[in-house]
C-alpha cells in the first residue's frame, strides 16, 4: 500500500469521535483480518511490515472495519473518501 506515519495516525484516530469495538467484536475483526490477510499472501500481494503496523493499530484502537475502509481511503486521498474525516491524506503531510 504506502508507508503509513502509524503514530500520526494513532493520534488522529484517537481525536476521532466514532464506537469503538468490543474485546469480543475486536477477537472477531483480527480474525478476519487474519483471514483477509491469508488470501492476499495467497494472491502473491503480500503486505508490507508497514501495512500489518497499520491494521494492527487500527485493531488496538478498536476501530470498526468500515471505519478503517474509510480512513484508509481518506489516507490515500481517495475520491469516494469521506472528507469529513479528521485525517490527514499522505500526500499533504
Amino acid at each position: 500500500m504506502s508507508d503509513f506515519d502509524i503514530e500520526t495516525i494513532r493520534r488522529q484516530v484517537r481525536a476521532m469521535d466514532f464506537v469503538r469495538g468490543t474485546p469480543a467484536e475486536i477477537a472477531i475483526w483480527q480474525e478476519d483480518m487474519a483471514d483477509s490477510r491469508a488470501n492476499l499472501v495467497i494472491e502473491d500481494m503480500i503486505p508490507t511490515l508497514n501495512d500489518d503496523a497499520f491494521f494492527a493499530m487500527m485493531l488496538d484502537e478498536g476501530v470498526p472495519p468500515p471505519l478503517v475502509s474509510q480512513i484508509l481511503l481518506r489516507l490515500l486521498d481517495h475520491p469516494d473518501a469521506d472528507r469529513s474525516l479528521p485525517v490527514t491524506p499522505m500526500g499533504t503531510h
